[in-house]
């Protein structure tokens, strides 16, 4: 038993050890924090996107489909003091009703300014809807649909 507790200590110390490591080159990131504060990670350029465009991917499908929830719940502040719930339910049933819900998000580009972002993608069978630069928003924690 001793032994097992062990081998799972060492395992979490060695993967606390390697979600630390920074930067693409190998070096660790630094922790500017207080003792007990979280280590702070560098996320390679190459994947600073990853996020909003996972987002903007999760949106566009919940828009066609029309899954409400998901889709308002991905609207920034600013947008839903523009639009209620139920008009927006309105938005996406019409969209669904006139083009079907299977619309994923293709071709994800997305471009991080800190809390702001822009994502560029094709929405697929539906080329008038694909996007060029469409404003996000980082807020609470998430990124926000910002284009209304």
């Amino acid at each position: 038993m001793r032994t097992r507790a062990s081998i799972i200590v060492a395992a979490a110390l060695l993967a606390l050890t390697a979600c630390s490591s920074g930067g693409e080159d190998g070096g660790s990131a630094s922790d500017s924090g207080p003792a007990g504060a979280e280590p702070t990670v560098a996320v390679p350029k190459a994947h600073e996107g990853d996020d909003l465009e996972a987002a903007a991917a999760v949106y566009t499908s919940a828009y066609f489909a029309a899954d409400t929830d998901t889709a308002y719940g991905m609207l920034s502040a600013r947008c839903r003091e523009e639009i209620g719930a139920d008009a927006y339910a309105a938005v996406v049933e019409k969209a669904k009703a006139d083009h079907g819900p299977d619309h994923p998000a293709t071709d994800v580009r997305a471009e991080v300014s800190g809390k702001l972002g822009r994502v560029s993608y094709k929405v697929q069978g539906l080329p008038e809807f694909d996007q060029r630069s469409q404003p996000w928003a980082l807020e609470d924690g998430g990124w926000k649909y910002d284009a209304c």
